[in-house]
């Protein structure tokens, strides 16, 4: 999710696009929320880690 929100950062910033460029921000913010409370152990929708 990391991965696809700086992807969409990227296109959405290059193309002048800017709902491409807010998905992005929004995917990057939502990945690395749910790798931080992976890496605490916390359990997220039923699994021990977030891949």
């Amino acid at each position: 999710m990391i991965i696809v929100g700086l992807i969409l950062l990227v296109i959405g910033l290059v193309a002048g696009i800017g709902v491409l460029w807010t998905i992005g921000i929004i995917l990057l913010a939502v990945g690395a929320a749910l790798w931080l409370l992976g890496a605490l152990g916390h359990a997220i929708g039923g699994r021990r880690h977030y891949w």
